[in-house]
């Protein structure tokens, strides 16, 4: 029977999970996850649906207990659920007691080692009190910090046990075949199914991958450091937005770029006075490939920056132009296809002077900028993203925009806003 295809329904609402778990199955999926956030949302009756949906899938409960292990894992077998998740960090009363539970409804036990600092000798210790199966999780938050798949850590719990292993968190078509090639038995898949437009294909994808075909994908991929640039390009300023919680956002500036054009790179800073243009020309001659000039002028209403400056900034290899002050030329600008961001449009420019500084910090529409933060921007304005948080933010932005396809793809086929995330119900309770 191994290896088999999870998913993982990590969702609010029930309705919407049972309408995609249906697709999934029907392209693939073998086991049906009733996710921790279903469970939290919607209760044990979460599980008895899907019970009664499906009698005969394997039906996990991730619970994710982490003490009163008995209690929790009689109330989710009573429900229907064959696997139950305690935690790898519980104590072992709780594990065992979960185990004579499960024993006595005809339910297994998977523990679950996220955040367990040893994998290998914990999976020893469970597998010793009796467990069904062991699951090395890596968690959402810890995906989109860009931690590395636990490949290596899969391949010796395998060595050190004898029952399946389970293996969760950012696995897409692209490397599922390695997790079954390093020992995997179970194959846990949430984002890289369910937030695929399509999902039978997204699900069958996956089994192909399990089975050695090689299969590419950009869904539910997660990025590093050295792909950022990748990344910050297949979203957009509100994605951002709404993935870094309203932070960064630069107010009061205009863009002048072109329909659908993005401005991406890292942010090399400037700051200077009114009409002083010195700086920021110089500035060109520091430019690294990708770079984003941003000058700080105060809002000042003289130009720094024009044409000829956008011209060779574009030579150069810079990005773009972020000017909290004025800006000149911008029909020329608008043709040569540089992005430019400003407070003002004016036709007259100062004098090269020589005030100011490069590379230092800098405050813009009310945000502070350091030279190596990124910027982007796009029609709908422009946000600013903190070097050390970069990749972080650029996933969860990716998350973003992945759910608000699966979205898109419901009210395509009839829903509506509002049904799709059941805003009624979802209102605070008061």
């Amino acid at each position: 029977m191994w290896p088999v295809l999870q998913v993982a329904l990590d969702f609010m609402q029930l309705k919407r999970s049972t309408g995609i778990c249906q697709e999934a199955v029907e392209g693939g999926a073998d086991w049906i996850e009733v996710g921790t956030p279903l469970l939290k949302s919607e209760g044990t009756e979460a599980i008895r649906t899907f019970r009664k949906l499906y009698p005969g899938k394997k039906i996990i409960a991730d619970t994710k207990t982490m003490d009163t292990g008995g209690f929790e894992v009689e109330i989710a077998a009573k429900s229907g659920a064959d696997i139950i998740t305690i935690l790898g960090l519980a104590d072992d009363s709780t594990i065992s007691e979960a185990v004579m539970a499960a024993r006595k409804y005809g339910a297994e036990v998977e523990i679950d080692m996220i955040n367990v600092a040893d994998k290998v000798k914990r999976s020893i210790e469970v597998e010793k009190l009796g467990v069904s199966y062991i699951c090395l999780h890596m968690g959402i938050d810890q995906q989109m910090k860009g931690d590395e798949p636990p490949i290596d850590t899969l391949k010796k719990v395998v060595e050190s046990t004898n029952i399946p292993i389970a293996v969760a968190g950012g696995i897409t078509a692209e490397n599922a075949g390695d997790y079954v090639k390093a020992g995997a038995s179970i194959v846990i898949v949430g984002g890289g199914i369910t937030k695929a437009t399509d999902i039978r294909a997204s699900a069958k994808a996956l089994k192909d991958a399990m089975n050695g075909v090689d299969v590419k994908t950009d869904l539910a991929k997660k990025y590093s450091e050295d792909n950022l640039f990748e990344a910050f390009s297949r979203v957009s300023t509100c994605n951002i937005s709404d993935a870094f919680h309203k932070q960064g956002i630069v107010l009061g500036l205009t863009p002048y770029i072109k329909h659908k054009q993005k401005m991406i790179g890292r942010a090399l800073t400037v700051q200077t006075t009114n009409g002083d243009w010195a700086k920021p020309v110089e500035a060109i001659d520091h430019v690294k490939k990708g770079d984003v000039i941003v000058v700080d002028v105060g809002g000042a209403p003289v130009a720094v920056w024009g044409e000829l400056a956008s011209n060779s900034a574009m030579i150069m290899g810079a990005n773009g132009i972020v000017i909290d002050g004025a800006i000149r030329d911008i029909d020329d600008i608008l043709d040569l296809g540089f992005p430019a961001f400003a407070r003002s449009c004016v036709p007259n420019a100062g004098e090269p002077k020589g005030y100011g500084g490069i590379g230092i910090e800098i405050k813009i529409g009310g945000q502070v900028v350091r030279t190596g933060d990124w910027i982007i921007g796009d029609e709908n304005g422009l946000i600013v993203v903190p070097k050390e948080k970069a990749v972080e933010v650029a996933n969860r932005a990716l998350a973003v925009h992945e759910n608000e396809n699966r979205t898109r793809e419901e009210i395509r086929r009839g829903s509506t806003l509002s049904k799709v995330n059941e805003l009624c119900k979802w209102e605070p309770v008061k």
